[in-house]
C-alpha cells in the first residue's frame, strides 16, 4: 500500500532552516554577488521587461500628436496655471513643431481608451499559459519568441494605423499576446536562479526594467515624435527590441547546471540554497488546492487593483497633464517621465531594503505587507488630491512624482508572494495571478475613457476616485488572507511505500 507524506515535519522544518542559513553564510562569502551570472540574468531580464514595457506604452505618449485634439479638449479639466512658458514653451509651439509627414486621427476620448486597453486584452490570453509553458520548457524559449513577436509587431503598427482603426486594435491585439507571454513566464528563471534571500532584489531588479521602459518611452517618445514624427517612435523601439531579441537567445540558460560560462562556487551556492525549494521531478500541480487558498486569491485581488492603479500612470499621465497644462508633445514627455525615473530608484533600492529586513529576522509576510501597503495607499491618495490642486503644476508635478515612485514598492511586496508560498509552482501562479491582475489592465482604460468623455467637469476626479476604492478594497483583502510561508499544498511530497 502507498500513503503520500510530507517530507518534513515542522521541527525538521526549523532544524533545516537553522542548517541552511549556516550553510549560505558559508557559501556566501565565496559565491560571487553583483559580478556574477545570477546578477547578469537579471540584467538581461531587465533589459527585456524593459523592451517590453517600452513597446507597450510608447502608444500612450505617441497618442498626444496622433490625435487631433482640438475637437475634444473641452472634454477635460483646465488649469489655471500653466508651467512657465520661459521653460517649457507656449501650448501654440506644438502644432507647428511637428512634422507634416505624420498622419493625424480623429479619435474621441473613448475610441482612445480602447486603442489604449486593446494590447492588454491579448495580453490576458498569455499570461497563464506564458507562466506554465516558461516551467515546463523553460523561460528563454517563451520570453525570447515572445519579445521576438511584439517588437515585428511594434514596426508594423505605423501601417496599422494607417490601414485603419480596425487594422491598430487588431495588431495590438496580437501585440499583447506576445507580450502576455513575457509578464507571465518571466517568475520561471527565479525558481532556478533566484536564492531565497537574494530573490526580493533580483525580481525588483528585473521588474524595474518596466519602468525604465515607461520612463525612457515617455521621454524620449515626445523628442522623437517632435524631430521626426510619430511613426518612428514605434520604428526605433521595434528596432531595440530585436537587438535585445539576440543577446536573449546568446546569453540567457534556464539554469545554472546547463550555463556553459557559470562559476563554479557560484553555481554550488546556487543549487544547495535551492535544493529544498526545487524538486527534481515534475509533480502534478494541484489545481484544486489553489482554488480554494485564501492567500493566492489575496495575491490575485492585490494585484488587481494595483495593476489598476498602474495603468492609470502609465496610460493617463501624458494626456492628463496634456489637458491640464497644455504643454507640447516634447516638454509632455520630460514632464511625464519624472515619475517613472524616481519610481526605478525606488523598486531597485525597494529590493535591497527588503532583503535586508530579512536577514533582520523580520517574518517574510511582513516585509511582504509593508511594502504593499506603502506601494498602494499613499499613491492613491496623492492622485485622489490631484483635481483640487491644478492650479499648481508644481504640486500636481510633486504628487505624481511621489505617487508613482512609492507605487514601484508593490515589486518586492504582493508581486512576488508567489515565490514565497508555493516556489515550485511560481510561475504558473505568478502568471495566474498577473492573468486576473490583468483585466484590470483592460478595463482600467476603457472605464477611464468613458469617464472623461460623459464628465467634461469632473472626469478626472471620477477617475481617481474609482481608482482610489478599488485600490483600498484589494490592499485590504490581501492585508487579511496573505501569508507568507510555504503552503502545505506547495510543499514536496514524497510516495512512502509501506
Amino acid at each position: 500500500m502507498a500513503t503520500m507524506t510530507e517530507l518534513s515535519s515542522t521541527e525538521e522544518k526549523n532544524k533545516y532552516s537553522q542548517d541552511t542559513q549556516v550553510d549560505e553564510k558559508l557559501i556566501l562569502r565565496k559565491a560571487p554577488s553583483l559580478c556574477s551570472t545570477r546578477y547578469g540574468i537579471a540584467f538581461l531580464a531587465h533589459l527585456c521587461n524593459f523592451t517590453i514595457m517600452a513597446q507597450n506604452v510608447i502608444m500612450n505618449i505617441s497618442m498626444v500628436t496622433m490625435v487631433n485634439s482640438t475637437g475634444h479638449q473641452s472634454q477635460f479639466n483646465n488649469s489655471t496655471e500653466g508651467p512657465p512658458v520661459d521653460s517649457f514653451g507656449g501650448p501654440n509651439n506644438a502644432p507647428k513643431s511637428l512634422p507634416e509627414g505624420a498622419p493625424v486621427y480623429d479619435w474621441s476620448p473613448q475610441i482612445q481608451g480602447i486603442i489604449f486597453g486593446s494590447i492588454n486584452y491579448g495580453m490576458l490570453l498569455t499570461l497563464v499559459p506564458g507562466g506554465y509553458l516558461a516551467g515546463r520548457v523553460g523561460t528563454k524559449r517563451v520570453l525570447g519568441f515572445s519579445l521576438f513577436g511584439s517588437s515585428i509587431l511594434g514596426l508594423f503598427t505605423p501601417l496599422a494605423a494607417d490601414l485603419g482603426l480596425v487594422f491598430l486594435i487588431a495588431t495590438r491585439l496580437l501585440q499583447g499576446l506576445t507580450q502576455g507571454s513575457v509578464f507571465g513566464g518571466q517568475f520561471a528563471l527565479w525558481e532556478r536562479w533566484g536564492p531565497p534571500h537574494e530573490r526580493s532584489r533580483l525580481c525588483s531588479f528585473a521588474l524595474s526594467g518596466m519602468i525604465m521602459g515607461a520612463f525612457t518611452a515617455i521621454l524620449l517618445g515626445g523628442v522623437i515624435s517632435q524631430a521626426l514624427g510619430w511613426p518612428f517612435v514605434f520604428y526605433i523601439f521595434g528596432g531595440i527590441g530585436c537587438v535585445c531579441c539576440l543577446l536573449w537567445f546568446v546569453l540567457v540558460y534556464d539554469d545554472p547546471v546547463s550555463h556553459p560560462w557559470i562559476n563554479v562556487t557560484e553555481k554550488e551556492y546556487i543549487i544547495s540554497s535551492l535544493a529544498q525549494q526545487v524538486s527534481s521531478s515534475k509533480q502534478s500541480l494541484p489545481i484544486k488546492a489553489v482554488v480554494r487558498s485564501l492567500p493566492f486569491w489575496s495575491i490575485c485581488f492585490c494585484s488587481f487593483s494595483h495593476l489598476w492603479l498602474i495603468n492609470i500612470f502609465i496610460v493617463y499621465t501624458p494626456t492628463y497633464i496634456s489637458s491640464v497644462f497644455h504643454v507640447n508633445i516634447r516638454d509632455n514627455g520630460f514632464l511625464s517621465a519624472l515619475p517613472f525615473i524616481v519610481a526605478w530608484v525606488i523598486g531597485v533600492l525597494g529590493g535591497h531594503l527588503a532583503d535586508f529586513l530579512l536577514t533582520k529576522n523580520f517574518r517574510i509576510v511582513t516585509v511582504r505587507k509593508i511594502a504593499t501597503v506603502l506601494g498602494i495607499l499613499p499613491p492613491s491618495a496623492f492622485l485622489v488630491a490631484l483635481p483640487y490642486l491644478t492650479s499648481s503644476y508644481i504640486t500636481t508635478m510633486t504628487l505624481l512624482t511621489l505617487a508613482c515612485g512609492l507605487s514601484s514598492l508593490c515589486q518586492t511586496g504582493v508581486y512576488i508572494n508567489a515565490l514565497d508560498i508555493a516556489p515550485r509552482y511560481s510561475s504558473f501562479l505568478t502568471g495566474a495571478a498577473r492573468g486576473f491582475a490583468q483585466i484590470a489592465a483592460v478595463l482600467a482604460p476603457t472605464v477611464s475613457g468613458f469617464l472623461l468623455s460623459q464628465d467634461s467637469e469632473f472626469g478626472w476626479r471620477n477617475v481617481f476616485l474609482l481608482m482610489f476604492a478599488i485600490n483600498l478594497l484589494g490592499l485590504l483583502i490581501y492585508l487579511i488572507f496573505g501569508e507568507g510561508d510555504v503552503q502545505d499544498w506547495a510543499k514536496e511530497r514524497k510516495l512512502t511505500r509501506l
